[in-house]
């Protein structure tokens, strides 16, 4: 999306507007944005662990290793693919690791963990997130651009449709959802609010057809 100079992600656009409000580098307001977005897990009962220190790490890596392998300045054409590939294979990216359940992401684990207390679909969860901080990386100045639009309401979508063909899932999850079928019930996960329901609880887990979060271990 860099490359493509259409537009960042939201995320950026809101550092970009703290940015102008405050003597601080982009990378220093990336990392207390990241430390307060920590902070909202606590009332959603999430925990850091390997996969949201693996997330910092190799973003962090993958983003330098993109940078220096794509060319700068492209033509339009290559423009658009770098945009519209960028926001695909984000996606892809979201639901391989978090798939793997071995933790998300500063971001990511307050989309599931929102998920997951709210029994709201991954879809609505992350669009929601990703419209709010764009609006407010605006209000403080940020820039935007079709790319930073594009990215905002689609990778909850996109996040939601590959997620369950990413998710790892133990023999107790397939035996549930095998439960569930057979007595021709809701899928797994749905939540025990049901289709659009709320009372899910609080839940480590991955998403299933539903969209919503299979319950894996309930916390105290």
């Amino acid at each position: 999306m860099v490359r493509a100079s259409l537009g960042v992600n939201p995320w950026s656009v809101l550092y970009e507007g703290v940015q102008r409000h405050c003597p601080l580098s982009f990378g220093t307001v990336n990392g207390l944005v990241g430390a307060f977005v920590l902070l909202l897990w606590v009332p959603l009962r999430q925990r850091p662990t390997l996969g949201t220190v693996a997330n910092v790490l190799v973003l962090s890596f993958a983003s330098d290793l993109g940078l220096a392998l794509l060319p700068a300045h492209p033509g339009p054409p290559a423009r658009v693919c770098l945009l519209c590939g960028g926001v695909l294979v984000n996606g892809m990216s979201l639901a391989v690791y978090v798939g793997a359940r071995f933790g998300p992401g500063p971001r990511d684990g307050l989309m599931t963990g929102a998920s997951a207390a709210t029994s709201r679909s991954i879809r609505f969860v992350r669009t929601l997130m990703e419209v709010t901080v764009l609006v407010v990386g605006v209000l403080l100045g940020g820039g935007v651009g079709p790319g930073t639009v594009l990215y905002a309401v689609s990778i909850g979508p996109i996040a939601q449709a590959l997620l369950p063909r990413f998710a790892y899932r133990t023999a107790e999850d397939r035996r549930r959802e095998q439960d569930a079928r057979d007595r021709g019930g809701p899928a797994a996960g749905a939540g025990a609010g049901g289709k659009g329901g709320r009372g899910a609880g609080r839940w480590e887990g991955v998403p299933v057809r539903s969209g919503r979060l299979l319950p894996t271990r309930h916390r105290p």
